[in-house]
């Protein structure tokens, strides 16, 4: 079975964030695989709004496949009513 276990890599050396696998010798090699979890560089106000203008124009390209919705019809389809706990099913 396959254990995950958080660290930092630095250079050739693996430091243990938090839980580290047990019983685990210096001298022991063990077979890992390393996944180099990228942070992405924050994202500027001038370039959110770039990206939403973006995804906003792609909504209003896609206006023919929206119009054609019923959205009472969908509520209808999707809606589950359900007992409210502590009332009864015959109480009006």
């Amino acid at each position: 079975m396959l254990s995950t276990y958080q660290a930092v890599l630095r250079g050739e050396v693996l430091e243990w964030l938090a839980d580290k696998p047990q019983n685990l010798a210096p001298e022991r090699a063990v077979p890992v695989y390393v996944t180099i979890l990228e942070e992405e560089a924050p994202v500027t106000m001038p370039e959110r709004g770039l990206r939403m203008a973006a995804a906003l124009e792609q909504l209003a390209q896609m206006q023919g496949v929206f119009a054609s919705l019923d959205a009472g019809q969908w509520e209808r389809e999707v809606r589950q009513d359900r007992w409210l706990p502590g009332r009864d099913s015959d109480a009006d």
